[in-house]
């Protein structure tokens, strides 16, 4: 392995080989121009979102699910931690798709004249499907917890006479 070459010289220095240099600088440049792009129209609304965003996410949505995860965690006791995950995953998928279907869940004016649609059903769907999530999560943490009692009774030596 040569010690001196350019390519030796930047790994010392820069820590990684010059393809992730250059896919770093790529990645850099695509999202500067998404962001002159995203900028060019209403500067102002986006930059207000974005800042709002951050803003009740870091004070007042982190301090929420924390605060749940906690009692989730404390309620639970020190038997199971790992049961904890049962509830956290469809509360997040369910979270994730209430982010992504809001808009519509808010019922916009301009849906259904532009679409045709209905926006009515999005706040049905997303209750159901958050009801399918933690129906599967429940079912998934029964099936488990009877697997692993059946292990522990096999592997418990059977009482002599």
């Amino acid at each position: 392995m040569n010690t001196t070459g350019p390519r030796a010289f930047l790994r010392r220095r820069y820590g990684a080989g010059p393809l992730h240099l250059v896919l770093l600088a790529a990645s850099f440049a695509l999202a500067g121009y998404a962001g002159v792009r995203l900028l060019a129209g209403d500067w102002l609304g986006v930059t207000l979102w974005f800042v709002g965003a951050a803003l009740i996410h870091d004070l007042v949505l982190v301090p929420l699910y924390s605060s749940l995860d906690l009692v989730l965690r404390g309620s639970l006791g020190r038997r199971r931690p790992a049961s904890v995950n049962y509830v956290r995953v469809p509360a997040f998928l369910s979270g994730l798709l209430l982010l992504v279907w809001f808009p519509l869940i808010a019922r916009p004016r301009r849906y259904e004249p532009a679409s045709g649609l209905s926006p009515d059903v999005f706040l049905g769907n997303w209750l159901l499907t958050t009801a399918a999530l933690f129906l599967l999560s429940a079912l998934w943490f029964a099936v488990r917890t009877l697997r692993l009692r059946r292990r522990a009774t096999k592997a418990r030596p059977s009482a002599s006479h």
